[in-house]
């Protein structure tokens, strides 16, 4: 990135003369040397403007961040992994904020807490060697109990068992999230991302649409949703809609929900590093702006450079390797109190074992994952081939709302 350039003074001419201490005079040049000259001259004053661009659109894009400290919210941290490689392994807990007060935001019919809300939690795991990268998403359903914390303000946010995930958003901001994810799993987190869903839709439409598969109408006339059944790109309000949509889709569940979202991310990362967007300035330009405008990071990213070092870390690693998935749960039986709910199974502490230790995560959890090089209903996954797969593809796809 280029250090600022301060703007040469301005020339005064008033006072110049032919005398012994102004310019000397010479003959008529060359054709080909004024050429020569218009051109360096031009190519020069390209390059400052550019520069002085670059520097502006650095500067902008850094103010378009919003900056959190969330140490003084944590406590009993664990231990970071230290395995080897090139570089450290990284954990970056990305999450998705709404503001229930907008128009039609309210999707969940949420009461508790402040107007924020977090239906979206998504670790990101990078390799120390940037061979694989993992990303494991929580349901928000999920049933856990709550270590206390605090909020931004520095008050005791108290405890709670047996309480939905999400609730630790509300009550105490993004930094008790962190340190809910931390308590419960084990896993030193190194950066937190916080994406509004608002401007989330900006993002989508900086890159003019995201290609999606969906398989059945979306009517929901209590939130303003009405999506046709189809293959192609979404954009605006329908995509942010498509994410977000749960009980007219699919099997109506936070789960279904969370694999149209991986889905629609891995699409969404895809066009993004694709020539169709980083060929063209204006969409990139676009999104960079949007994403930026979106995004509330802790103060180790507060500047782009540092944002964009990961992001060509995701771009090494390469698309086939990098993985959505969810963490291993099952919902509560129907006589339970928390019908509708979600327990993590035995084998999340397993999971989150593999992810802390920064180990390539077993088969049993990703055989279902979500490859950003292989999206649903694209054309490019891996095709089932017994009967027996093409069966089960198509549940799954009928259940989460995708196409097989």
């Amino acid at each position: 990135m280029p250090e600022p350039v301060e703007p040469p003074e301005a020339l005064d001419n008033s006072t110049a003369d032919d005398g012994a201490n102004g310019p000397k005079r010479r003959g008529r040049a060359r054709r080909t040397s004024t050429v020569g000259r218009v051109v360096l001259i031009s190519t020069l004053a390209l390059a400052l403007v550019t520069g002085l661009g670059i520097v502006y659109f650095y500067r902008h894009l850094n103010g378009n961040l919003t900056v959190l400290d969330t140490d003084s919210q944590l406590s009993n941290r664990p231990d970071k992994a230290r395995a080897a490689g090139p570089q450290e392994p990284l954990n970056i807990l990305v999450m998705g904020s709404d503001d229930r007060d907008a128009s039609g935001n309210n999707i969940d019919n949420q009461e508790l807490g402040s107007n924020d809300r977090s239906d979206t939690t998504i670790l990101m795991h990078l390799s120390a060697d940037r061979e694989r990268a993992y990303g494991v998403s929580i349901p928000r359903d999920s049933i856990v109990d709550r270590p206390g914390c605090k909020d931004e303000d520095g008050e005791q946010v108290p405890g709670g068992t047996d309480v939905m995930w999400n609730e630790a958003f509300a009550l105490g901001g993004p930094g008790c999230t962190q340190q809910q994810f931390e308590q419960l799993t084990g896993v030193f987190v190194d950066h937190i991302v916080v994406v509004d869903f608002a401007g989330f839709e900006d993002m989508v439409d900086a890159i003019n649409g995201v290609p999606v598969c969906i398989p059945e109408d979306i009517v929901d006339p209590a939130h303003g949703i009405n999506i046709p059944a189809g293959t192609r790109e979404i954009e605006g309000r329908e995509a942010l809609n498509y994410v977000r949509a749960r009980y007219t889709l699919g099997d109506g569940s936070d789960i279904s929900r969370i694999t149209r979202q991986q889905a629609f991310i891995a699409a969404m990362a895809k066009k993004v590093i694709s020539k169709d967007t980083l060929a063209r300035v204006d969409r990139l330009v676009s999104f960079l702006n949007a994403a930026t405008q979106s995004l509330t990071v802790d103060e180790d990213l507060e500047n782009v450079v540092k944002i964009a070092k990961i992001g060509v870390s995701f771009r090494d690693i390469g698309l086939d390797k990098i993985q959505f998935l969810t963490v291993p749960n099952a919902y509560f039986p129907e006589e339970s109190d928390f019908w509708g709910r979600v327990y993590w199974k035995d084998s999340a502490t397993r999971l989150w074992e593999q992810i802390a230790n920064d180990e390539p995560l077993a088969k049993t959890f990703t055989g279902d994952a979500i490859s950003a090089g292989s999206v649903p209903g694209q054309g490019n996954q891996k095709k089932p081939k017994t009967p027996e797969q093409i069966a089960a593809a198509a549940e799954r796809a009928e259940q989460d709302g995708l196409c097989a």
